[in-house]
């Protein structure tokens, strides 16, 4: 079998803070030996490990570090690992997107890519002119565009918005025309970054059967990304993961999952803090704790566990609301708590929000969640913001009572029901 993506020694690294080298003699240097001559960067200087939890000494880092792997035709790969480890880097720079700083890829044939939500679209273009667009710059000639064009559309399931400027479509309505336009338009390789969190969980379904046909019926070349390892392990069949950069392991998805599930354990986080970043609407920290308790202190599943965030508003919608979808460790989505549900919307200004989960509700173990951030008024959903795996928290069962059974039951749950 042919192979589709060969990559060798690939490194991408990022300068922190302030970009150039500080005179312009040099950065016509730093131009000329790298453009025009082949070479390596002169003024390049030793970086560090991409470990985003640290702080670091130097304003060098490296966001992947000699990435090497090969992928065959035909092949469906999941490329795993948490959030900064260079996934999202990895399938930009295959895309084009971005150039690597050093090291060598060899792609073949056409390749389709979905990174984030509107990449590759025009906003004051309307759904259908976007589809000619994404077309053009795939190198497909209009009539073999006008065959696809009704197949995008019923999939998507925008047809009364079609010729509307996508500028007006929800995040949901975004990722619905964009994977259609991706999975349909004439490509070998096919690349999916985790967008596909922000839509529905049919639309999900739909995808992910449709890569599914890609890569066995047409023979097409899938990578995916996600934090969804239930999404991961039925699709593909071949596992990347990466850590701080660095590929980790390359194997059988069940192999790599189970690595990745090791190493999702030791990055406990039941807090985290965000700086503020001039957003209209920003989550200022998140944090996850028992009733009588502090924030990263153990948390005791028998008793009443707290999630509070705090938030600044700044905008002048009346319906936004918070979801959680909370995940196991193989991040299988479990259990999705809202607070539309209990009629509490966000209130304008900088204000605290706090979940109370009953005492026993879960059973121990590890858990995850996302926090999705959305606007309901007059019957139309609008997202505000999505934080995948926000916290990563461990619930140990600590029982008071003398003799008590303190093995570890099965399931995720243990609600306490009324017997008589």
């Amino acid at each position: 079998m042919s192979v589709a993506i060969k990559v060798e020694n690939l490194s991408k690294i990022y300068r922190l803070g302030e970009i150039g080298t500080g005179t312009i003699s040099r950065d016509m240097e730093r131009w000329f030996r790298t453009r025009v001559l082949k070479q390596e960067d002169p003024f390049l200087r030793i970086g560090e490990t991409n470990d985003r939890a640290s702080r670091g000494e130097s304003d060098i880092v490296y966001s992947l570090r000699d990435i090497n792997f090969e992928i065959n035709q035909g092949d469906a790969v999941g490329i795993i690992g948490r959030n900064g480890a260079g996934k999202s880097t990895l399938l930009k720079i295959l895309s084009r997107v971005t150039t690597p700083t050093t090291g060598r890829i060899n792609i073949k044939g056409r390749v389709a890519s979905l990174l984030e939500v509107g990449t590759g679209f025009h906003p004051e273009l309307t759904g259908r002119e976007n589809i000619y667009l994404n077309g053009a710059i795939l190198g497909m000639r209009k009539r073999e565009i006008d065959r696809k064009l009704d197949e995008i559309i019923d999939f998507s399931g925008v047809e009364r918005y079609i010729d509307t400027p996508v500028k007006r479509y929800s995040s949901g309505m975004y990722v619905r025309l964009a994977f259609s336009v991706t999975a349909f338009l004439e490509s070998d390789i096919l690349l999916v970054d985790e967008v596909l969190a922000v839509g529905d969980a049919e639309f999900q379904e739909k995808c992910l059967t449709k890569m599914n046909e890609a890569g066995y019926k047409e023979g097409k070349t899938v990578l995916f990304v996600s934090h969804n390892m239930h999404s991961i392990k039925s699709l593909c069949s071949q596992g990347i993961l990466l850590s701080n950069g660095m590929v980790k392991s390359v194997s059988d998805i069940e192999d790599v999952i189970k690595q990745y599930n090791s190493i999702t354990t030791d990055l406990i986080i039941h807090f985290r803090s965000f700086p503020e970043s001039g957003k209209r609407f920003q989550i200022l920290y998140v944090g996850i704790r028992n009733e009588d308790s502090s924030f990263g202190e153990a948390i005791n599943k028998n008793k009443i566990i707290i999630i509070e965030f705090l938030y600044e508003n700044l905008l002048s919608f009346s319906g936004i609301y918070f979801n959680l979808k909370f995940k196991n460790k193989s991040g299988e989505f479990i259990l999705v708590a809202t607070s539309l549900s209990s009629d509490h919307y966000v209130n304008r200004g900088k204000n605290k929000a706090q979940v109370f989960i009953p005492a026993g509700f879960f059973n121990e173990g590890v858990f995850s969640f996302d926090l999705h951030i959305i606007n309901f008024e007059n019957f139309i959903y609008q997202d505000i913001d999505f934080f995948a795996d926000i916290l990563v928290f461990q619930l140990q069962n600590v029982s008071s009572t003398l003799g008590s059974w303190s093995g570890k039951e099965v399931g995720y749950f243990q609600p306490r029901f009324v017997w008589k």
